[in-house]
């Protein structure tokens, strides 16, 4: 009996029941944010949550005060070891739940719990495999189970029958060339000329306040101090700067320290 009731201690130590949020935030590239909100029980040692997902990047485990936590990933599982933490945060990337169809994207997740997800600006629902539990606007609480959401974004018809490209395409070319007539002729762009034509982008908030940031740095500045200076977390910069380097608006330079961004229009 003694053997029997250490066992079950021991049990509930090592794995222990822990409160859970989880919330998923969906990119319109397909990318989503996983995050975890866990409160531990009572003189736990380990916390397991799973991973969704077979491929991630940059996970981050911190305490209620940002402090970082130990833990490592076993198969499709990530232990945590959360010492005298109240409360343990989880976050990472992956591109492993999103699928798309034509212009249809479906999400599809697995979890023993409800959870929140966070659609695009703007995307239309097409098809729930569950009722939801809550909608606001592009949030869905959904109910436990294997569920998936179907949506599309704005404009996706659109863009994948090209015909925006094909109007874009020379106003691109015409702020390049006007760049470089500008420089040829000793000019430098002006910060009102670099705002108008950021205005005909499709930029984010964040993106647009972190190019315009840059420009006035002389068009070239260290991913940190844009981050500071701009007031987001580390791993969202991280995927800001990839998505303006895609655009082509930047390029990511590698430093021995930390990386550099330089912008590719203006400065």
């Amino acid at each position: 009996m003694k053997n029997l009731l250490a066992f079950f201690t021991f049990s509930l130590l090592l794995f222990p029941v822990s409160a859970q949020l989880v919330s998923l935030t969906v990119y319109p590239d397909g990318y989503v944010k996983v995050e975890y909100e866990i409160t531990p029980s009572n003189y736990s040692t380990q916390v397991v949550v799973p991973i969704l997902g077979e491929h991630y990047e940059d996970i981050v485990v911190e305490d209620e005060n940002g402090n970082p936590l130990q833990f490592t990933v076993s198969n499709s599982s990530m232990i945590i070891y959360p010492g005298d933490a109240h409360l343990v945060e989880v976050t990472y990337y992956t591109p492993d739940l999103t699928s798309k169809k034509g212009v249809v994207w479906t999400l599809n997740v697995s979890l023993d719990s409800p959870f929140t997800v966070v659609l695009p600006k703007g995307s239309i629902i097409v098809d729930l495999s569950d009722i939801p539990l809550k909608i606001a606007g592009n949030t869905i609480e959904m109910p436990p189970g294997n569920q998936s959401i179907s949506y599309t974004l704005p404009h996706e018809e659109a863009k994948e029958n090209r015909w925006i490209y094909f109007l874009l395409a020379p106003v691109i070319l015409a702020i390049v060339m006007g760049l470089h007539l500008m420089k040829g002729r000793g000019k430098s762009i002006t910060r009102e000329e670099f705002e108008e034509m950021l205005n005909g982008l499709d930029l984010t908030d964040e993106e647009r306040r972190a190019l315009l940031y840059i420009f006035n740095r002389g068009g070239r500045c260290s991913q940190a101090e844009v981050r500071e200076a701009i007031g987001i977390p580390k791993t969202t910069a991280w995927r800001m700067f990839k998505r303006l380097e895609r655009k082509g608006l930047v390029t990511i330079l590698k430093g021995k320290k930390e990386n550099w961004v330089e912008l590719k229009l203006g400065g």
